[in-house]
C-alpha cells in the first residue's frame, strides 16, 4: 500500500452571488477603525507591514487570471507564502502553474494517515514530475489508525477533521502571511462567493484562491494540455476527494461534494469553511 516515503519531512502538529469584497472581512471597531481578523482594534490591513487599501487590492486580484494571481502572491509575500495541496485536480493545476513561476515555492499538505492510496501515489507522481519535496504535516495519531479503518472499526467517535486537519493546519501555517488553496465557486453553495483574495479570519492571515472562478472544463483542459499528473480517483467517479472514511462517489444528479461526509450535515472540514 502506498504511503508517505521516508525522505519527506514530517512536522507534528454576500448573498447576491458575487464574490465578497475583501474589505467586508474587516470588522469595524467601536471607534470606527478596522480590524484585520486579529481582533486588535485600530489595526489597519497590511501586507508585508505596509498599509493597503483592501477594496482596491481585492478588485485588482479578482481581475487577474490564475497564473497572474499566483505570480503576484509569490512576488508580494515571498517566503511567507504557503501552498496547501490536497492532491486533487485543482492542486495539480496550481502546482504546475506555481512551479513554472518559481520552483522554490513552498508546498505542504495535511496527512491524516487516512488518505486514499491513489492520493499518496498522486503526491509521489507530482513530486517526481516537478522535483518537489512536499512538506508533510501530521497530527500525533493513535497507533493503528489506518488498520482500524481497514478492519471496519471506524465509528462516530473517530473525529478526524477538527484534530487531524484544522489543528494541524494551524501548525502548517506558522510563519506565513498568506496561504493558497484550490477551492472554486462551482464546488458548492458554501464556496459560491469565495473571493480570489481576502482575509482568512479562521487562520488570521491572507488567503489566495487563484482558480476560484475556474470551471471543470478549464481545470481538465489545463491538465491535458500540460500533461499534469492528477489523482486517478477522479476517473473513478470521485469529483471531490478527502479521507477514506468520509469520501464516497456521489449519487446520480448530486453535487460534486455530495460524496463528502455523505449522510451528515457536514459540508466542510473546517479549513475552507
Amino acid at each position: 500500500m502506498a504511503g508517505p516515503p521516508q525522505e519527506l519531512r514530517v512536522v507534528t502538529a454576500g448573498g447576491n452571488g458575487r464574490p465578497r469584497p475583501l474589505h467586508e472581512d474587516f470588522r469595524a471597531s467601536s471607534n470606527g477603525a478596522t480590524r484585520n481578523g486579529s481582533g486588535d482594534p485600530g489595526r489597519v490591513p497590511t501586507i508585508g507591514g505596509r498599509a493597503i487599501d483592501p477594496e482596491k487590492v481585492t478588485a485588482e486580484v479578482e481581475a487577474m487570471g490564475a497564473a497572474e494571481a499566483i505570480a503576484w502572491a509569490i512576488e508580494t509575500f515571498g517566503s511567507k507564502l504557503g501552498f496547501a495541496v490536497s492532491f486533487q485536480k485543482t492542486s495539480s493545476v496550481i502546482i504546475d502553474i506555481a512551479h513554472g513561476i518559481d520552483p522554490n515555492v513552498r508546498f505542504f499538505y495535511l496527512d491524516t494517515e487516512l488518505l486514499f492510496p491513489e492520493t499518496y501515489a498522486t503526491r509521489d507522481a507530482l513530486a517526481e514530475r516537478y522535483g518537489i519535496e512536499f512538506e508533510r504535516f501530521v497530527q500525533d495519531n493513535p497507533p493503528g489508525l489506518r488498520e482500524r479503518w481497514e478492519a471496519n472499526l471506524w465509528n462516530d467517535s473517530d473525529d478526524c477533521c477538527a484534530t487531524r486537519k484544522v489543528e494541524t493546519m494551524h501548525g502548517a501555517l506558522e510563519g506565513t502571511e498568506c496561504w493558497v488553496s484550490g477551492i472554486r465557486r462551482v464546488d458548492s453553495q458554501t464556496r459560491a462567493e469565495a473571493p480570489k483574495f481576502g482575509w482568512d479570519e479562521r487562520f488570521d492571515r491572507w488567503k489566495l484562491n487563484p482558480v476560484a472562478d475556474w470551471t471543470d472544463d478549464q481545470v481538465w483542459n489545463h491538465i491535458e494540455e500540460h500533461d499534469v499528473p492528477y489523482n486517478p480517483l477522479h476517473d473513478q467517479g470521485y469529483p471531490s476527494i478527502g479521507c477514506m472514511p468520509c469520501t464516497s462517489v456521489p449519487g446520480e444528479g448530486e453535487g460534486a461534494r455530495a460524496g463528502r461526509w455523505a449522510g451528515t450535515d457536514r459540508t466542510e472540514c473546517g479549513i475552507n469553511g
